[in-house]
């Protein structure tokens, strides 16, 4: 076997190679030799056909099978050799001559073919103690429980039917139909056959719940809304819509039912310090996750920083396309386009080529943190995962289980956020983290900080 080195530019490869005749059909015999025993042929006792006539008979055929055999052989055995990992499958390309291809079939000829490819680019890992991390905190206040436990209590305490001649009043519980349109036409997500609703929880947009006042039971109204200009679906932020309302039903909080211990026992609970316990550990969580988040981004924005190599082409064209194939769905499925955004199809196009790389060295600098410092996902983890992802969907339960059972690259991709994460986890805790006490409202901000204009994750499960 030859082998001769014609590229090497960057990350880029191209090896001449060439495998003689010779090692060809000693592998041929070898091939011959395992079929010899399996064939039967007319007029040959079983094990007993001669060479001659099996290779006459089956030669091509095999030859083929040993040409395809000798080609990634040979191409894993280089690869070792030269220490070179390809960051993507290895292009082969063979001649397309005809005649040539025939004689190395027939065993007349040298098999000639060319291997190109990108490696994997050596990382050589930052200090993680020189990373500085302002880590965002929030403090829960008791006003804060207070107003929690108000809109629990609202959203839970019992109500009565207020009869066919009900008028709908603050802290009401009301039975809803509607259809939500903006400039005239529905809109995904705007409308409901029959959902609940309580008057002054806040629950829907601004002007929706106060323009239900007075309507009696059975009526109709149009409520004319605009959405929040930070509204969480960024298709309908700061938009006017329309409501056309039909009340299905009122009902009025029971009169002798108050927020005191009694109600909380209603619920399981001890008392209505037991209450404020709870709904406290549930907002701390949520403030909890959001700092996590932030962190996290921060994590990431210093690996990027930290670590300037070229990533393989080859790679970054693959997380561009996975990336530009969602953005095209939104722009074609949800009405948005790039103008909408402030931009065009062309710009749009290299901000998101630049996240792709941004994507594929993170990607190569968490993989080479987990492997220098042997981070792993345990079983237990990954069925964890398995099993958190099974409740995400209720009554669903069996069909998700049934899909991750039967698809093993999904199954495995639960794995990839979990380890993303635990790298996090060791950055942190070299770095050096101070804490900020913050509001809720400039978290999330931070949190949506950085977040792109199309329905793409901020950053990559590796």
């Amino acid at each position: 076997m030859n082998v001769t080195e014609t590229l090497n530019e960057g990350l880029r490869r191209k090896l001449d190679v060439t495998i003689p005749a010779t090692a060809l059909a000693s592998k041929l015999d070898e091939k011959l030799d395992e079929v010899r025993g399996k064939v039967q042929i007319k007029g040959f006792r079983p094990g007993k056909v001669p060479t001659a006539h099996l290779k006459k008979v089956y030669g091509r055929s095999l030859m083929s099978e040993v040409l395809q055999d000798s080609i990634n052989e040979t191409v894993s055995k280089t690869l070792e050799e030269r220490s070179e990992k390809a960051a993507t499958q290895p292009e082969i390309d063979l001649s397309e001559d005809q005649a040539l291809i025939n004689r190395v079939l027939d065993g007349e000829g040298d098999l000639a073919f060319s291997v190109s490819y990108e490696v994997l680019p050596p990382v050589s890992l930052m200090d993680f103690k020189t990373i500085k991390l302002e880590k965002p905190v929030v403090e829960v206040t008791d006003a804060e429980v207070d107003e929690e436990v108000e809109k629990f209590f609202k959203q839970n305490r019992p109500y009565e039917d207020k009869g066919d001649d009900a008028v709908v009043e603050d802290g009401d519980r009301v039975g809803l139909s509607f259809v939500g349109k903006i400039d005239g036409e529905p809109f995904e997500g705007g409308s409901a056959d029959h959902t609940h609703l309580t008057i002054g929880s806040g629950q829907f947009i601004p002007g929706f719940e106060e323009g239900l006042i007075g309507v009696k039971k059975g009526g109709n109204k149009t409520i004319k809304v605009t959405f929040p200009k930070d509204y969480q679906n960024e298709e309908l932020a700061g938009k006017k819509a329309e409501f056309d309302v039909n009340v299905l039903h009122v009902d009025g909080p029971k009169a002798d039912v108050e927020l005191n211990d009694e109600f909380a026992k209603t619920l399981g609970l001890e008392d209505l310090a037991a209450l404020k316990t709870a709904i406290r550990g549930q907002i701390e969580s949520q403030n909890k996750n959001l700092s996590q988040q932030r962190l996290k981004r921060l994590v990431l924005d210093a690996l990027d920083e930290g670590h300037k190599f070229d990533v393989p082409a080859k790679l970054v064209e693959s997380e561009f396309d996975a990336i530009w194939n969602r953005v095209k769905h939104e722009v074609e499925h949800h009405g948005k386009t790039f103008e909408s955004e402030g931009t065009t199809e062309e710009k749009a196009q290299e901000d998101y080529k630049k996240i792709a790389e941004r994507r594929v060295r993170l990607g190569l600098v968490v993989a080479e943190i987990g492997n220098v410092n042997e981070i792993t996902v345990s079983d237990e983890e990954h069925q964890q995962a398995l099993i958190a992802e099974v409740r995400r969907f209720p009554g669903q339960e069996q069909q998700v289980y049934d899909y991750y059972r039967k698809n093993p690259n999904a199954l495995a991709g639960l794995r990839a956020p979990i380890f993303e994460n635990k790298v996090v986890d060791f950055v942190v805790e070299l770095a050096d983290v101070k804490e900020k006490k913050i509001s809720r409202e400039d978290l999330v901000k931070l949190v949506r900080e950085g977040e792109d204009g199309f329905d793409i994750d901020s950053d990559h499960d590796h």
